[in-house]
């Protein structure tokens, strides 16, 4: 495990390199004005020597090159740099919104694992019954549905017609304070969102993953032993068919993070959405920068949990030989 965790590591370094450059060369192409972004309205009555002061004073009138090189070494000593659109430290615009981000992720993958594998070993145990025609039917159906016409669909419903839940925001809006039962409630119809969109890939899954342990030997020969169906199915065939499973560990950390995105958006909730769009509009190296390898670290991140978590509970793979 060790020796897999170093090696991914080590291959970690050089992607985070190109990125992070790449993200620095793409924001020179832009055309956005940073100098003007940074200025706002008083950039319209400025005149060519004042803008000219200024860029030099962001060090945007620097070749990007030089611009990411600098970036990069202060970044390996600590020093993420100063965010020019949020006039403040990049470590503490990332330190204040992270968390919220990582809540609202955490949540809803956990909902969407658990609903998914509920759904997937229901849709199983009786194939082309009506319960597994509705369950695969509804998960094609949300799969093709963007994630903020969900979004803006719940809103609409929980928060307008039935006035259930609020519509968006971290706390109601007279309150002073952050308690946790006001972020509980904030946080479900967000939550929610972000894990119908990544249901159906879980419950396709578990579904074809668990009817493909059904029919094979060694659940057969549980069935012959006169074991409870429940004992084969959830002991036997769910074990077994949640191993394809472990693959969209990593492989949909990416989706997550592009659906948190668009879901922090449409609920107006406090993560690093908001600093992200931002960013790029304003072409805000050091922060675009951060958030970039930021996001980056958390997709591979992801694929080396997914080969743990397949090393650890599949007998055929040994950690050794990965």
């Amino acid at each position: 495990m060790a020796r897999l965790a170093g090696r991914r590591t080590l291959f970690a370094a050089p992607v985070l390199l190109v990125v992070t450059f790449g993200v620095f060369a793409l924001a020179a192409a832009s055309p956005f004005d940073p100098v003007k972004a940074y200025a706002g309205t008083a950039a319209l009555g400025a005149d060519r020597a004042t803008l000219d002061r200024l860029r030099a004073n962001l060090g945007v009138d620097q070749p990007f090159a030089e611009r990411w090189w600098h970036w990069l070494t202060s970044a390996l000593g600590g020093d993420l740099g100063h965010s020019s659109v949020m006039r403040q430290p990049v470590t503490e615009v990332i330190g204040e919104r992270l968390g919220w981000s990582a809540l609202l992720c955490a949540v809803a993958f956990v909902l969407a694992v658990t609903l998914g594998t509920l759904l997937g070993v229901l849709a199983a145990h009786r194939p082309g019954s009506w319960l597994d025609r509705t369950v695969t039917s509804l998960a094609y159906t949300l799969s093709a549905a963007p994630v903020f016409w969900i979004a803006l669909l719940a809103i609409w419903f929980f928060a307008l017609r039935l006035d259930v839940l609020p519509a968006g925001g971290l706390t109601d809006t007279a309150s002073e304070h952050i308690t946790a039962g006001q972020v509980a409630t904030h946080l479900v119809l967000p939550a929610g969102v972000l894990a119908v969109s990544q249901l159906p890939w879980f419950t396709l899954y578990v579904r074809q993953g668990v009817a493909d342990a059904l029919a094979e030997d060694p659940v057969r020969g549980a069935r012959a032993r006169g074991l409870a169906e429940r004992t084969v199915l959830l002991g036997h065939a769910l074990r077994s068919g949640l191993l394809p499973v472990l693959t969209l560990v990593g492989s949909r950390v990416p989706e997550l993070i592009t659906g948190a995105l668009l879901v922090e958006s449409v609920f107006s909730w406090p993560g690093i959405a908001a600093a992200t769009v931002e960013a790029a509009t304003a072409v805000d190296f050091p922060l675009l920068a951060a958030l970039t390898t930021l996001a980056t670290a958390a997709v591979l991140a992801g694929n080396l949990l997914a080969d743990l978590l397949y090393g650890l509970f599949d007998p055929r793979v040994k950690l050794s030989d990965m």
